[in-house]
């Protein structure tokens, strides 16, 4: 196997890979509920947590006595 002549320092190896930046993450638009959120993500609306429109957990109701 071929060899480098020289060791790469973390240092340079690391400048080079600071080019990779994070993206600005997608938002989209409840049809539902006309909420933005981000994609592949459960949102808050109120106090019910909704994933893809549906609602995942509903909000505890206060019980009078």
């Amino acid at each position: 196997m071929a060899h480098p002549k020289s060791k790469i320092s973390k240092q340079r190896k690391r400048k080079r890979r600071t080019h990779y930046k994070a993206e600005v993450p997608q938002i989209s638009v409840c049809k539902e509920t006309s909420e933005s959120h981000q994609f592949h993500r459960a949102y808050y609306v109120g106090d019910d947590l909704y994933y893809r429109g549906k609602v995942l957990i509903k909000a505890a109701e206060e019980v009078e006595d």
